[in-house]
């Protein structure tokens, strides 16, 4: 492995996964990779997190190490290599988002996002915030204690265990990016709320979603991670 480009904590994740229509997502795989689908189907997930003790090349910038981000991004395969692609993933940092742009053509958005944690002995609640088009979007989870790891065949470790992140250069090649982390431990979920006005935030195409009930939530205790820099794949490999 070479250097990493991005080292940070990844912490209190909470992923909301609906099915939707596999027509809906081709507009955004990238050319080589396939739909990554569980019993037939295809996914998204919403997913919000904190970012903590940021460091980009090893240097950490003040005011930039701890922020949260949320973003909807669906799955993929390259072979036999599981990944993700986002569609949309919103930080209220400007640096950030210019520096995910500019290097990955991620497609970062800026949007004031806050979050707020209550913790004790008997569970984790979670908050997060955005600010979007003047309207509050909220998603809050809480977790029971103590925390496990689910075992490989469950929809838990499907959808939280992926350590390839794909996307598309401004030519539209492919490219890919690792992310390395140990598997996460998730807290049982005892209760969750989603307000999201999904065709103001990702377009009138998601508007369905505002009725749809998530078939998987997790909330994943998180844990160090490290992003090693990008390659291009080759459009007709599998």
């Amino acid at each position: 492995m070479s250097r990493p480009f991005l080292t940070a904590e990844w912490r209190n994740l909470f992923l909301a996964t609906y099915a939707v229509p596999p027509a809906l997502l081709q507009p955004h795989l990238p050319a080589g990779l396939d739909l990554d689908t569980r019993d037939g189907n295809a996914f998204v997930s919403l997913v919000a997190f904190q970012f903590v003790n940021t460091r980009v090349l090893g240097v950490s910038w003040p005011g930039f190490r701890h922020f949260p981000e949320l973003n909807l991004r669906f799955y993929v395969r390259h072979g036999g290599d599981r990944g993700v692609v986002f569609i949309r993933e919103i930080v209220s940092e400007r640096l950030v988002a210019w520096m995910a742009r500019t290097i990955y053509n991620e497609p970062y958005y800026v949007a004031p996002l806050t979050c707020q944690c209550q913790d004790d002995d008997a569970g984790r609640m979670m908050e997060y915030r955005l600010t979007w088009a003047g309207r509050q979007q909220v998603l809050r989870v809480s977790g029971v204690k103590p925390a496990y790891l689910p075992g490989q065949d469950s929809d838990e470790h499907f959808f939280k265990e992926h350590h390839w992140g794909y996307g598309r250069t401004r030519r539209g090649q492919a490219l890919r990016y690792e992310v390395a982390h140990p598997p996460w431990e998730v807290f049982p979920v005892q209760s969750y709320h989603i307000k999201m006005s999904w065709a103001s935030v990702y377009g009138p195409e998601w508007a369905f979603l505002n009725k749809a009930t998530p078939m998987s939530t997790v909330f994943a205790v998180g844990s160090a991670i490290a992003v090693y820099p990008k390659g291009t794949l080759l459009s007709h490999s599998r």
